[in-house]
């Protein structure tokens, strides 16, 4: 139904999501939505006139037959529905690794590549800083591509840390393609990592990039002077040579790639925060590899950078945002692209941590975090990270501002961690498996509504219009997040809403877990 077509008196916040679980809930001919089963005369209820005005749930012995369970097989088709997959895919995929000295266009060439704009693209140099993997298409063949940041051996601190991962990208590819740049021509920098991958044993593609016109051909016979074979002319900006590069590194990829890769199934796991709270380095302690540059400037990480990590009981595929700005709005150039696609993780996400910094007052841009999250419908974990430079002192104010700040968010499991000392991280993968649980839970219809009817006679809604709203039937509408529908003769307040969520939370628990509460209110019927 079209909000702009909704009379007044119906709740707004909650929309159903149209062509989803088609099987169990289908659109009422008189607005709102009701299971399948679930006869739209059956609202057509004499008003009780009594103190509560309950609903006639039924025999609870003999549930009526649309409060009939789905079979297994119907759940496993709704499970699909969702795109929910329990399984994880293994799949061996060849990688390619794009290497260049700073600013030479390599993140516009893998976006090319790619067909999409994924990497983050600025005109300035070191805008790329991590080692990044995304996965492409040409001609039917599925592949790695890795974006790397700016390669320099003359450099020190962050800048180092960039060319480390840069190397370590080469050493694990299966095809390097070089990328220079037509316009400069060759550099000292260009030179020395010519000769360092004369030596590879992986094939290299020269790519002469910010090719843009034919007059530019004697311009780029200089590469040849690398000693790395033809280069390539290529203009990424435009378009011009990519397919060519593409169907050569098709051509050189091994029959088997020199590591095997799981591309599907892990749970997703966003790591976010505002700038500098430690969230590069919680993974890089994760993973027990320098996957994600750290520094101590705010802001280090740009891309998005996917990491398979292995925990004492599962596969997790996790994502260090980059640090969310006070206000996008704030952020600038490639920043502010950063900031728009960590909106995008979260989106992406199945379980999101959020890192807050305990060393430091809980501040609105922490909050304005956490709602982005509950907005988004992800399982939460709040992780209290530098928990090493925490006082007696801070340890007295920081439970007064959890108090004051989270005390709406009872139901998220608060660990205090060290991502420098590795301090707790153990109690992580508990609390993110107790969250996603929670998350997929799904509590049958009968069960629901004998719950329903135990909270509004423990304490009935309050009037309305000077008529005592009544809860004529309760269902759950969808899991991840979980969300009831409640079908009613009238309006909920939000006050009484969250009274049903705790009494709902006390019985089912689904801690870890957001839970909508949404409300259809149904008009009375002309007598016939």
């Amino acid at each position: 139904m079209n909000p702009e077509q909704q009379p007044e008196d119906f709740e707004t916040e909650f929309h159903y999501p149209v062509g989803k679980l088609e099987e169990e809930v289908v659109r009422d001919p008189h607005g709102g939505w009701a299971q399948k089963d679930f006869d739209s005369e059956d609202f057509d209820y004499e008003f009780d006139e009594s103190e509560f005005g309950e609903a006639d749930f039924g025999d609870e012995e003999e549930p009526a037959e649309g409060d009939a369970p789905l079979s297994e097989e119907e759940w496993e088709a709704l499970s699909h529905a969702f795109g929910v997959g329990e399984e994880h895919t293994e799949e061996n995929l060849c990688t390619v690794a794009v290497v260049g000295r700073p600013n030479v266009g390599k993140s516009s060439l893998v976006n090319r590549f790619l067909g999409r704009r994924e990497a983050v693209v600025e005109d300035h140099p070191g805008v790329t800083r991590d080692r990044v993997s995304y996965v492409a298409d040409w001609n039917g063949q599925r592949f790695f591509v890795q974006d790397t940041g700016g390669w320099d051996p003359n450099v020190k601190g962050i800048h180092a840390a960039i060319a480390r991962q840069a190397e370590q990208a080469m050493d694990t590819a299966d095809v390097i393609v070089f990328v220079v740049d037509t316009k400069v021509g060759i550099t000292e920098t260009d030179a020395v990592m010519a000769r360092k991958l004369q030596r590879s044993e992986v094939p290299v593609i020269l790519v002469s990039n910010k090719f843009d016109s034919e007059t530019m051909y004697a311009d780029m016979a200089e590469f040849y002077a690398l000693g790395l074979g033809d280069p390539w002319p290529v203009s990424a900006q435009h378009g011009r040579g990519g397919a060519d590069v593409l169907d050569e590194i098709l051509r050189l990829f091994p029959e088997e790639p020199r590591h095997s890769s799981i591309t599907s199934g892990p749970r997703r796991v966003a790591l976010v925060g505002k700038p500098n709270v430690g969230k590069s380095s919680l993974l890089n302690k994760l993973t027990a590899e320098e996957r994600s540059v750290v520094d101590n400037a705010a802001g280090t990480t740009v891309d998005p950078v996917d990491s398979l990590v292995q925990l004492d009981q599962r596969l997790w595929k996790f994502i260090d945002t980059a640090g969310l700005r006070k206000k996008v709005k704030n952020a600038q150039g490639h920043e502010y692209y950063a900031s728009l696609r960590t909106r995008g993780v979260i989106d992406a996400a199945e379980v999101c941590i959020m890192l807050i910094d305990a060393s430091q007052e809980v501040s609105e841009q922490d909050q304005r975090v956490l709602n982005m999250i509950l907005e988004a419908g992800k399982a939460l974990v709040i992780a209290f990270n530098k928990w090493d430079l925490v006082d007696e002192d801070r340890r007295y104010y920081l439970e007064r501002e959890i108090d004051e700040n989270l005390r709406h968010l009872p139901w998220v499991t608060r660990v205090n961690i060290s991502a420098e000392t590795g301090r707790a991280l153990q109690k992580l993968e508990p609390a993110m498996i107790e969250a996603l649980e929670s998350w997929d839970q799904r509590v049958s219809t009968g069960q629901l509504n004998n719950w329903m009817r135990e909270a509004i006679a423990a304490n009935p809604p309050p009037m309305n219009n000077n008529r005592l709203p009544r809860v004529l039937f309760a269902t759950q509408a969808s899991t991840q997040p979980p969300t009831i529908v409640l079908f009613t003769t009238g309006f909920l307040d939000a006050g009484y809403r969250r009274y049903l969520e705790r009494k709902f939370r006390e019985r089912f628990g689904f801690h870890g877990s957001p839970v909508r509460i949404a409300v259809r209110v149904r008009e009375r019927r002309q007598r016939r």
